[in-house]
């Protein structure tokens, strides 16, 4: 059973970089080594912020949010990315021999879209070479290997939040095209970028 869940702020809380939070299923569930007791107005209470020397700027953000939004506006937000990211990977699975993780639709998780290639399948690219065109063109979307038992996995990963909308998509999806014709045009420049990629070990 799960016990605790914790998130970034920053990345769905639209929080400023460095906002995470934790939610406890219940007390008996919160390690005791976490749990400080402090004087306050005469008596002894147990806090368990988890604050050490940063400052409260995320915080306050995150705060300010909660109350501006409330659930409704947060959902709108949400619904949002998740109909661009939904979007971006209908168009995608059109372009290549990929193989969907995730096509950033609510009942799969985050809007998120992850994809790989399908197995035995040889496009005439890998998805790093796909990744370092992007990113020469201002994107970072990453290629890496997933962790655990599928090191030999590569994926590539788009995270679509408040902020990325349609427009950006379709400017994306322009670039991406771009990239694959351009792999097309040049097979034997390919499998460089492997090298500096990023893996999960």
């Amino acid at each position: 059973r799960v016990k605790s869940i914790s998130a970034s702020g920053h990345k769905f809380g639209l929080a400023p970089l460095g906002c995470g939070w934790v939610i406890w299923r219940d007390e008996e569930a919160l390690p005791q080594e976490l749990v400080f007791n402090v004087d306050y107005l005469g008596g002894q209470i147990g806090t368990f912020a988890i604050n050490f020397s940063r400052p409260a700027g995320q915080v306050i953000a995150q705060y300010y949010e909660f109350l501006r939004l409330g659930r409704e506006g947060y959902t709108k937000v949400q619904n949002a990315s998740y109909q661009v990211a939904a979007y971006l990977a209908d168009e995608i699975a059109k372009l290549g021999p990929y193989e969907f993780i995730c096509t950033g639709r609510p009942d799969e998780g985050i809007p998120a879209v992850c994809f790989k290639l399908k197995d035995g399948e040889d496009p005439g690219y890998t998805l790093y070479d796909l990744s370092e065109r992007l990113r020469l063109r201002g994107w970072q979307v990453p290629a890496f290997t997933l962790g655990g038992e599928a090191t030999d996995i590569v994926v590539m990963r788009i995270m679509c939040r408040r902020g990325f909308e349609m427009d950006f998509a379709e400017l994306l999806l322009e670039d991406y095209k771009a990239s694959l014709k351009y792999l097309s045009d040049h097979p034997k420049l390919q499998g460089i970028a492997q090298q500096n990629s990023f893996k999960h070990t």
